[in-house]
């Protein structure tokens, strides 16, 4: 099955929530009055849109419908669907300069599939030929190191982990000296999902980045929160969290299969300011894929 497909079928909870809802508002009113905004409002606060945002959505469809004298309501629909489209903006791609190895600092609380994410990322990466290391730097976490041995295994990409409760600095430190040794392209590194002490994990991803700093200072950077889409808009409140302690440079949207509450895509560029590179709509390796949004909207809107 194409992943647009798989696509299809993982966003039909938010389907039949967000696009289902605004066809069946328009399709109930014979005129585009202020009833009508309010009940797109509802709409897209209750499919997680975020209030601001939908402000924002709705103001400008109000100054769009004004501007080219719209009244007819499959024009105004088709012009709230380009305009949500807008607000994802472009997809993200992983930065790869010629020569350079490339750094992947993962990170995001427990449960959201950060493991996993990585496993997927580690296969689609060797299906274009890069050569991956994964440096087990979640030392704080029994089962960790361990998962994530597993899942090196599964792909084929070598993995250097440390002791439990061992500096997780040094686990990058020795991934960083086996990635320049076995001329790696990517090296990723796990982080332990904490963020009820931010202290605690500002400190250490201040170590880990001064570590990458000193041992690979000409590496391409890149730090990646993965997000659970069935936590809605509290997942944009922990990535305002992460945002304050690490340089984010792009989202990992995992469980979007799962929730009716996909319309935290229209608001994660906005709230943010990255974009999503990468999404996830099942547990199988090929139900992870790069973001695309022209698919992410066709899939969502059937346009």
């Amino acid at each position: 099955m194409k992943f647009i497909e798989k696509l299809k079928a993982g966003l039909q909870k938010t389907k039949k929530a967000l696009a289902d809802g605004i066809e069946n508002i328009f399709r109930a009113f014979v005129r585009i009055d202020e009833d009508l905004f309010d009940e797109l409002e509802e709409l897209l606060i209750t499919s997680d849109v975020g209030v601001e945002m939908t402000e924002k959505i709705l103001d400008n469809l109000r100054d769009t419908l004004k501007a080219k004298r719209i009244t007819d309501g499959q024009q105004a629909k088709q012009e709230l669907f380009q305009i949500l489209r807008d607000c994802i903006g472009e997809g993200g791609e992983i930065s790869f300069e010629p020569g350079k190895m490339t750094v992947i600092l993962v990170i995001g609380v427990n449960g959201v599939g950060k493991t996993t994410s990585i496993a997927k990322i580690s296969s689609m990466l060797k299906e274009e030929n890069k050569k991956v290391v994964l440096a087990a730097a979640d030392t704080f976490r029994a089962a960790a190191a361990e998962q994530l041995t597993i899942w090196a295994q599964r792909v084929g990409v070598d993995i250097i982990k440390g002791n439990e409760g061992s500096d997780p600095a040094a686990v990058v430190y020795d991934a960083a000296s086996a990635a320049k040794k076995r001329q790696a392209d990517v090296l990723i590194i796990d982080t332990a999902g904490r963020l009820h002490n931010k202290k605690n994990l500002m400190d250490e991803l201040g170590k880990i980045n001064r570590v990458i700093d000193r041992e690979l200072p000409d590496c391409v950077r890149e730090t990646l929160l993965v997000l659970d889409a069935t936590t809605g808009q509290n997942a944009v409140i922990q990535a305002k969290e992460f945002e304050n302690v690490a340089e984010l440079t792009g989202i990992i949207l995992t469980k979007l299969d799962g929730t009716a509450k996909g319309g935290i895509v229209f608001s994660i560029r906005e709230e943010l300011g990255v974009p999503v590179k990468y999404i996830g709509v099942g547990e199988k390796v090929d139900d992870f894929q790069k973001f695309n949004p022209d698919e992410f909207v066709s899939a969502l809107f059937g346009n």
